[in-house]
């Protein structure tokens, strides 16, 4: 049995870098069998992989993501339809509009729940701060400005059991169908009033860009993508966030660096606290034809993983790649993906990432881990850490 067989789905959430270092070494390019798919680790296969929409299509309908949230999805297109789909919801998260409003959107909400800290000597910042931060700011982005932080955290979570289903676990999908309903019962409701009396708001553009007087695109075919944003929109700033700070905090000199001046280090720990922990771990893929990559022929119509968080680890690419270091080089990371598909949400998530983290080191300065709590990560897809304790003064 070659390495590749022997993975399994539990030993790539409790960790999947060691998997992905013996990968890039041994079979850069092979098939697992445990989430059926071939997996491409090295740098210059993902890059590959994601770079050429000819060889590797999006439209891939094995993809969990397809799978649970229904198609066009604007991750599994390509050509006009994806074009479509990325013009109607790319205006608002371009990075000219997104400095113009994302303080004014994030401040008041990191403000907000950093104010349940007060008088506190400890507290826990994923679930109270990263991630509420992450899911209000993307729904309010959006137009959704009556749903809860709660279930917006509820849909953050169950839509990403179906994203991450690899190994098509019924109960896992069990749990991401249900959501997916509550999420269609939601706004399903609100695109049809937005048909009837658009607004400025992204989901309105989604029906109305560039359609002819009259006529709008239905709520059936932009909810796929509605989901796809929902869910990569709500995971990366709060996951990116919380793994930023953990690498910080394990690294007293470079965070007193970083404190000492904020406004130039605080974009670098940001880029790298998103290629240490890659909070998004691959764009999925189909194979057109058959195809050699990475020393081995993947046949036709297979699906293909491209593991950006492996290629964030690359040996070849990054001197010690497992550890944190805001002070390495400037350069390309894959943190946001490559090609046509690279996230089109990759300034708003990186500003509110910055806001969360500058917001919680102005009040908090002499910020440190709570050593009897230390955080653990999980997941090899979505990746973060479960919890993280810190003591604030």
């Amino acid at each position: 049995m070659s390495y590749a067989q022997s993975i399994k789905i539990d030993e790539l959430e409790i960790d999947p870098y060691p998997i992905y270092a013996r990968l890039r070494r041994e079979q850069p390019v092979a098939y697992v069998p445990a989430a059926n798919v071939w997996f491409a680790t090295r740098w210059s296969d993902v890059d590959f992989v994601t770079k050429n929409p000819e060889i590797f299509t999006a439209e891939a309908p094995t993809s969990p993501v397809e799978v649970s949230f229904g198609k066009p999805a604007i991750i599994t297109t390509d050509g006009a339809v994806h074009k479509e789909l990325r013009a109607a919801v790319e205006p608002q998260y371009r990075p000219r509009p997104v400095s113009a409003y994302i303080d004014a959107l994030v401040r008041p909400i990191a403000e907000e729940y950093l104010s349940a800290f007060d008088g506190q000597v400890s507290a826990e910042l994923m679930a109270n701060y990263f991630e509420p931060i992450s899911v209000l700011s993307l729904a309010r982005s959006l137009g959704l400005k009556d749903v809860s932080m709660q279930v917006l955290r509820r849909w953050f979570h169950g839509l990403s059991q179906g994203a991450i289903n690899y190994e098509r676990d019924p109960a896992r999908q069990a749990i991401s169908d249900q959501t997916c309903a509550e999420i269609d019962a939601v706004i399903i409701p609100k695109l049809q009033q937005l048909a009837k009396v658009p607004d400025n708001s992204p989901l309105s553009h989604m029906l109305h860009s560039e359609m002819p007087e009259g006529a709008t695109r239905s709520p059936e075919f932009v909810m796929p993508s509605i989901k796809v944003i929902l869910l990569g929109g709500m995971q990366e700033p709060g996951h990116g966030a919380g793994s930023t700070l953990v690498g910080l905090l394990r690294n007293p000199t470079q965070f007193s660096t970083l404190i000492a001046d904020v406004g130039t280090w605080l974009p670098l720990a940001v880029d790298e606290g998103l290629r240490w922990v890659s909070p998004i771990g691959t764009q999925m893929r189909l194979t057109t034809r058959d195809v050699e990559i990475g020393g081995v022929i993947v046949p036709a119509g297979e699906p293909i993983a491209a593991i950006l968080s492996s290629a964030n680890h690359d040996e070849g690419q990054f001197e010690n790649p497992h550890l944190y270091d805001m002070t390495r080089p400037k350069g390309s990371r894959a943190s946001f993906g490559f090609g046509s598909h690279f996230c089109a949400g990759k300034w708003f998530a990186k500003a509110q990432i910055e806001i969360a983290v500058r917001v919680l080191l102005t009040r908090y300065p002499e910020l440190r881990l709570d050593e009897t709590r230390l955080p653990e990560f999980r997941g090899w897809e979505f990746r973060a850490p479960t919890s993280l304790h810190v003591l604030l003064k």
